[in-house]
């Protein structure tokens, strides 16, 4: 699973290759020892955990790089590394 971007101790990940396809487009974040996958397309947490402040700070990049994260998700469900995508500043 690469990392597709890190920003204030967050790493953003997505699965591609020899994993099973997805049915929501989502991305993998994780910070310390939490971890949590969240939906593209509603921002909705789909499994785990994640401090609040950080939440929101995902959420926000989320926001700001949403097509750029489903093109990245319809790259990698093909089977290919997804491209990187600019940290939250």
């Amino acid at each position: 699973m690469p990392t597709i971007s890190m920003f204030y101790g967050i790493m953003i990940s997505i699965f591609y290759g020899e994993t099973k396809l997805h049915d929501k487009p989502h991305i993998h974040a994780r910070y310390q020892d939490s971890k949590v996958s969240i939906c593209i397309e509603t921002g909705d947490i789909l499994a785990g955990k994640f401090p609040p402040k950080k939440l929101k700070l995902v959420l926000a990049w989320i926001e700001i790089h949403h097509d750029e994260l489903l093109a990245d998700w319809d790259i990698a469900q093909s089977g290919e590394e997804p491209f990187r995508i600019a940290p939250l500043q």
